[in-house]
């Protein structure tokens, strides 16, 4: 018994709807493959507004007196105060010393001061003269360039003898003076820019041709010219002897006074920052450049071949060993590489001669000379140069002479194995 299918007829009843088909995206398509793009840049939004948040308190240059970050200064002056050094700091050091409340007592009585200029080059020309003319027992100044030297520390210049930038990188070295201060911290971390000593100061620590430390003596006191403040940080301090020079250099008076410079204000004319290409890069990014180093490593671990066991496969068709060489024949023909096909023969000729006639391989190929004296030997009625010859002779020139040298290697090898 069979089944049987009514169709309506033809030209009657409701024809079939088909539903209709469009290749334009929809709604639902859209958002299901923007979702990600879409959570990423929320993620990415997110974060930058935490980093934002978390950084509004890092407020303070680096080798600020008042930072407890890594770059700042507070160590050194926390540990002054213990030693009975009075610390103040001041915006304008031409005007006498601000005192922080935190950091000096109120009342503290005026006398002999160190003064540090951590940036003297921001400092007009007037403001120069100014502090020249205060006469501090002693003035430290940071990195001066030409303008501040010449107002505070006469005799003093750049070591530019050899042409070239008077800077050196920051490592440890010994003073190698004899500095009170730079002679019992022994060595420190120094570096910075170079400078000269004069005919009245003395250089410690040097480096080439210049010194990251000059002391110069001045009416009163002595002014003392640092390439860098680095041993100055927070974070600096364990290493070497920065802690004892620093120390040395800025508790040699009662009370110290550390200027603290406006970087807003506009720069003296003819004087150029002297900030180095990591000044201008924001903390904090350094982890942002570690975390795209692990990720492109957790990526090349991701993407990377991952090779495992060997696994034996049978072939999917089995040639036979004459269709191989048939195929490859053909293939030298129609190349007319009639060398090349001498050359292979001529050298599987030799792999199975030479266990024959004892001759070891050497690099994979045996002797030439020792294969054919020794196939001379065995056949006494052929010299040695026709072995040679049909072993190691020239390429036939043509078809005719690539079989006769065919011929000739199968009747040697059947005469080497049974003369």
């Amino acid at each position: 018994m069979t089944d049987t299918v009514l169709a309506p007829p033809s030209g009657t009843g409701t024809p079939t709807a088909t539903a209709p088909t469009s290749l334009a995206p929809t709604p639902r398509g859209l958002w299901r493959r923007a979702r990600w793009y879409l959570a990423f840049l929320v993620a990415l939004l997110i974060g930058a507004v935490a980093v934002t948040a978390l950084g509004r308190d890092h407020s303070y240059p680096p080798l600020d007196p008042r930072s407890y970050d890594r770059d700042g200064a507070h160590a050194v002056v926390a540990l002054l105060e213990r030693q009975g050094v009075t610390a103040e700091f001041t915006a304008d050091p031409t005007a006498g010393p601000a005192s922080s409340p935190a950091s000096s007592p109120a009342g503290s009585p005026a006398g002999p001061d160190t003064l540090v200029l951590p940036e003297p080059d921001l400092l007009s020309p007037a403001q120069l003269r100014a502090v020249a003319a205060a006469r501090h027992r002693r003035l430290v100044l940071i990195a001066p360039g030409p303008a501040a030297l010449t107002e505070l520390a006469p005799g003093i210049r750049l070591s530019d003898e050899d042409g070239g930038l008077p800077y050196a990188s920051v490592r440890s070295a010994p003073a190698d003076c004899s500095v009170i201060e730079a002679a019992r911290a022994g060595s420190a971390q120094l570096g910075g820019m170079l400078y000269t000593s004069g005919s009245r100061g003395e250089g410690c620590y040097p480096r080439g041709h210049g010194y990251p430390l000059v002391s110069t003596p001045v009416a009163g006191g002595d002014v003392i010219v640092l390439g860098t403040g680095a041993f100055l940080r927070n974070e600096q301090l364990p290493k070497d002897g920065d802690a004892s020079l620093a120390l040395g250099l800025l508790g040699s008076q009662p009370r110290l006074t550390w200027h603290l410079p406006d970087y807003s204000a506009p720069l003296p004319d003819g004087v150029r920052p002297g900030k180095t290409f990591g000044d201008y890069i924001p903390n904090g990014w350094h982890w942002a450049y570690y975390q795209l180093v692990v990720a492109a490593v957790l990526a090349a671990l991701w993407r990377g071949r991952r090779l495992g066991p060997v696994v034996s496969e049978d072939l999917p068709v089995v040639v036979r060993a004459s269709e191989t060489t048939e195929g490859r024949a053909r293939l030298y023909r129609r190349a007319k590489a009639r060398g090349r096909a001498a050359e292979a023969l001529r050298r599987a000729a030799a792999h199975r001669l030479a266990p024959a006639l004892g001759v070891p391989l050497q690099a994979g190929a045996p002797d030439p000379d020792a294969l054919c004296a020794a196939a001379a030997a065995r056949l006494p009625d052929r010299p040695v140069g026709d072995v040679r010859a049909l072993l190691y002779g020239p390429p036939p020139t043509d078809d005719t002479a690539l079989l006769r040298l065919a011929d000739d290697l199968d009747t040697l090898e059947r005469q080497v194995r049974n003369p």
